[in-house]
């Protein structure tokens, strides 16, 4: 049992370190900068699915409503780490870090208390409102860049020459709309992730056995 334990553990660790990791670029001023519109979304996106499968993972093995959120706060303290040790080494970041998970990760532990620890509806509800709801708190995160141009211009990257330094952001690259399309394509995403954290419990117990 305590083997089983450890593994769940290990993979709970993984998922959030790789959700970290995923984190730190999006408030990335040099992604912002370059990509605008497109970084907000591809990353809005990839937070979104980070955070669903490491959160159902962790909420249908403890099978408690409340440790998405406590699993959601792992990834925000994980980032606050990262981040300030970056900052530290004179990485220039304007973004302030806020915990944009929470509020997603208390609505799939609303879904999953609320539905009686349902697991398809977990999937199917939880999913689509993660994927929906991130995207849109995200934006607390573009909206506290103070000069995202004034920043790259500031700290020019060292492997590209002067001439090569975007002038402009790019907008509109995918659409003129970066939330609702990070929520649309989240919405049907993040269903998927979600049933894969479901059955990540499954493997598992079946490996361990």
């Amino acid at each position: 049992v305590w083997f089983r334990r450890c593994t769940h553990y290990l993979f709970i660790v993984v998922v959030a370190v790789n959700s970290t990791l995923l984190t730190i670029n999006a408030g990335g001023y040099i992604f912002y900068t370059d990509w605008a519109w497109t970084s907000y979304t591809v990353f809005s996106i990839s937070q979104t699915l980070m955070l669903i499968v490491g959160a159902t993972y962790y909420l249908t093995f403890t099978g408690v409503p409340g440790t998405a959120t406590y699993y959601a706060l792992i990834m925000t303290v994980y980032t606050w780490v990262a981040k300030a040790a970056w900052f530290s080494l004179g990485y220039p970041y304007d973004f302030i870090v806020t915990p944009v998970w929470l509020p997603s990760a208390m609505l799939l532990d609303l879904v999953y208390w609320a539905t009686k620890k349902n697991k398809h509806s977990l999937i199917l509800f939880g999913g689509v409102l993660v994927g929906m709801s991130l995207p849109l708190f995200n934006m607390v995160n573009l909206i506290t860049v103070a000069d995202p141009l004034e920043t790259a211009f500031k700290y020019p990257r060292p492997t590209l020459p002067p001439y090569m330094t975007p002038i402009e952001p790019q907008v509109g690259k995918f659409y003129n709309s970066p939330v609702a399309l990070g929520a649309g394509a989240g919405a049907v995403l993040a269903c998927t992730f979600a049933a894969l954290g479901c059955k990540l419990n499954t493997w598992t117990y079946r490996w361990m056995a």
